[in-house]
């Protein structure tokens, strides 16, 4: 009966690899895990609800703490090839 807030959880698990970005990877398994934990405190499975709050804090902190600039982020990578490069060609 209550079975499809998991069944719900799951697929949102699944969907969530599917996101292109960061964010939404990370908010899309956060939302996951809080259906998991609801599911979890009503079939009373404490492993449950105590895997999903570590997931879901987990995917809330690292939305907070990592930075979204790919740009910069591939800018610092690939500084030292093309300066190399560029010496090689000259």
């Amino acid at each position: 009966m209550l079975s499809w807030i998991g069944w719900i959880a799951t697929a949102m698990f699944g969907v969530s690899y599917l996101c292109k970005r960061p964010a939404a990877l990370r908010t899309v398994q956060a939302l996951a895990a809080l259906l998991w934990i609801v599911y979890g405190v009503i079939i009373h499975a404490v492993p449950v609800v105590a895997a999903n709050v570590i997931v879901a804090g987990m995917a809330v902190f690292s939305m907070f703490t990592r930075s979204e600039s790919p740009s910069s982020d591939r800018s610092a990578t690939l500084a030292p090839l093309e300066s190399a490069t560029q010496r090689t060609l000259s």
